[in-house]
């Protein structure tokens, strides 16, 4: 079995950009450590990706703080863990959770299987998303997200949607306790 990783949005703009968080920036050496600790081809990566009209979008109208502007520094991975990102499939998705990605794991899934793990920004919002995403479009593999490798919102939306991504069978693991 194939161990893929899923590093979601670890953008400058979610770590210590207009939505940062200390708790973002507390992932931070745990994420490089997940990363590195994967082979270079098994590591896809999302790039949360708005354009200059954000605040005129259903989404920027909810939640009106431009982020991740496409092209800005805010976008960016962050540069602690940019270089071990350097050989991911980086995908770009619109929104919360990314069909793309999910096609294009079912994918990798047909050839051989495979077994995901999720790590990243924000636990609660992009994170449960693609996570939900993929279990919906491939029920029968294992799906986990650690939860060291994360942060929400804030801690209690992270506390939260681990335990929402429990019952919905994926499991939480705590790296940390490695």
């Amino acid at each position: 079995m194939k161990r893929l990783l899923v590093v979601v949005d670890m953008q400058k703009d979610f770590v210590d950009g207009s939505l940062g968080t200390a708790e973002a920036q507390a992932i931070l050496p745990a994420v490089r450590k997940k990363i590195e600790s994967y082979p270079e081809d098994c590591v896809y990566a999302t790039l949360d990706t708005h354009q200059s009209d954000y605040l005129n979008t259903n989404e920027g109208r909810h939640l009106p703080v431009e982020h991740c502007i496409e092209g800005t520094e805010g976008w960016r991975i962050h540069p602690e863990i940019a270089d071990s990102l350097k050989h991911a499939v980086f995908v770009v998705k619109p929104t919360f959770g990314s069909t793309k990605l999910a096609d294009m794991l079912k994918k990798e899934n047909e050839k051989e299987p495979i077994a995901v793990e999720l790590i990243g920004l924000c636990t609660d919002i992009c994170v449960i998303s693609n996570a939900l995403l993929l279990k919906a479009a491939m029920p029968e593999i294992d799906i986990s997200v650690d939860a060291s490798c994360c942060a929400g919102v804030t801690p209690e939306k992270h506390a939260a949607a681990l335990e929402t991504m429990r019952s919905c069978q994926i499991e939480v693991i705590d790296g940390n306790a490695d």
